[in-house]
Order: C-alpha cells, then structure tokens, then sequence
C-alpha cells in the first residue's frame, strides 16, 4: 500500500504494480493520460476526495477545501493588485471608499471559508448554489454583508459580470466540474477583474481556466486575472501537512489492518473511495467522465 498526498505523477505510474492498494488524491476526472496511466498498472485507487463518512461528509477533501477557501481570497486579494495585472482595488476598501464585490460559485467547504476570510477584511460578498437547504444554512451563519442568492443562469451571469473577484467553490464528488463561467460571460466581465478557480482540481468550472502551478501561478484571458493553481495547500504546506494527517490516519490504519476488501465492505461511504481496481473503474462519477474505459 502506498499513501501519499497529490496523484501519482508520470515517473510514479511507471513504478506501479498490479493489486498495490494506492490511497491519495486522485481527481481523475480531470485528467484521461492519468485515469489510462493507473487503469493499465491494475491498481486499487483509493481516493480521498470520494472516501464518504456516517454523516455523509467527505473528511479527507475537507481540510484541503478549508485550506484553499481561506487561501483563494488571500490569493485573489493579490491578484486584485496592479501589478498582478488585475483593477488595481483593495479588497476591504477604505473609508469614503467602496470594497470589493466577491462572489462565490458554491456554498461547500471552500465556498464558506472564502466567505468567512472575505467577509472578515470587509468585502461586499455573494454566495450563489443551487441547494436551498445549504443557502439557508449559510444565511444563519454568515455576517450581515453576506448575501445568499439561487444559482440560474441569470442570476449568475448578472452577478458575475458586476463582480471584481470570483472564487470557483464546485463541487460534484468524483465528477469533472461543471462550467459556470464560460466565454461569453468572461468578455464581459471588468477588466482586471480576478477569477480564483478552486475547482480546477476536478477540471475548473471557467471554460478558459487551465492547471497553474505556485511558481507561474496566474494568466490572463478576455482581460481578466485566471488563478489556476492545482495544489493551492501546497504553498502552506505545513499547515496543510497536519491538517491532512489529522483527518487521514485513522483510515489508514483502517484499511492497512483490514485490507482492502474488508474496508470496502464496511461501508457505502469506504466504497466509494475505491474509484478503480483490477484495470476497471468502480466510481460512477469517473466513469461517467470516460465512458470508453472498462467500468462496472
């Protein structure tokens, strides 16, 4: 078995064996070269960003998504600076001067920490998802300068042309992202205006968003800042370090002691952590994704 954090690289796939249990974050959604990669070695991928506990949870995405909320105002407020290319405007604003309006595309994990950090510097927030329970929620919770509106069409394009920072907080488990930002609404938005796709893990949820890395992290398109970074904890690794170890390493020795199979028949919630074994794909998120490859 091997536990690691980020998918396994090109050179690691090499190395793989058939039967090694490998349990990490995968998101293969994103990507067809890394789901064929890991399909040929006959691996059992265990995935933590599918892993579901009694609750229904995801506890091992979780610290990851309270990391990249938090961070993707801190990068998005960067972002917002001219020499980022972006309008050139602080987020919290100054006396006799208005803030930024932030609006957040999802009201998960990473959709309420973003809220909470740009709420907390004095940003004019708007948090749009399709789930009314989850809105009403955010309702009690959230300061007074954060508002809650129903995801349609309409609504979002109206927000998003009027918003100088977007934050991409969607999530479907397992699943590419869907694109709620696509070119039409990009060429009218401001220029300058900042777009911190947190969603590029399951392939981003802006039609023009592509992986970045921490060393080249941002690039522009229609005039409008795109964030794209893959691993944002990354740049806080310590942080983000214990955080992982703490939510992962009572499933770790869960599944070593019992083995795969065992762990798998523990629960609905364990089994859907197994996204692949034996050269087929088992989560139907991911073979929805590529439905030319062996599944079932």
């Amino acid at each position: 078995m091997i536990i690691k954090v980020k998918e396994p690289q090109p050179e690691e796939i090499k190395q793989l064996r058939p039967g090694m249990i490998v349990f990490c974050y995968f998101h293969f959604a994103s990507s067809r070269e890394l789901t064929e990669g890991c399909l040929k070695k006959s691996i059992a991928a265990m995935a933590y960003e599918t892993l579901v506990d009694e609750q229904g949870h995801l506890p091992l995405l979780t610290p990851m998504s309270e990391v990249a909320g938090k961070m993707s105002i801190q990068e998005g407020a960067k972002c917002l600076e001219k020499p980022m290319m972006g309008r050139g405007i602080l987020l919290g604003g100054v006396s006799g001067v208005e803030p930024a309006a932030v609006l957040i595309l999802g009201g998960g994990v990473v959709g309420t920490n973003a809220a909470r950090v740009a709420a907390g510097l004095g940003a004019i927030v708007t948090i749009m998802d399709i789930n009314l329970d989850r809105l009403r929620h955010l309702d009690d919770i959230m300061p007074r300068q954060v508002t809650t509106i129903y995801s349609d069409p309409h609504a979002l394009q109206q927000y998003a042309v009027e918003a100088d920072l977007i934050i991409g907080a969607v999530l479907i488990p397992g699943a590419k992202a869907p694109v709620l930002i696509d070119r039409q609404i990009l060429r009218r938005m401001r220029k300058g205006s900042v777009i911190v796709d947190v969603s590029i893990d399951q392939g981003g949820c802006c039609e023009t968003s592509r992986p970045t890395t921490h060393s080249d992290p941002i690039f522009v398109v229609d005039d409008v800042v795109h964030y794209c970074v893959t691993n944002m904890p990354g740049a806080v690794g310590r942080t983000s370090t214990q955080a992982l170890c703490n939510a992962t390493i009572s499933y770790c020795r869960e599944l070593a002691g019992l083995g795969l199979d065992a762990f798998v028949a523990g629960s609905e919630g364990r089994a859907a952590a197994l996204n692949m074994r034996d050269g087929r794909l088992l989560h139907p998120a991911v073979a929805k994704a590529f439905p030319d490859m062996p599944h079932g």
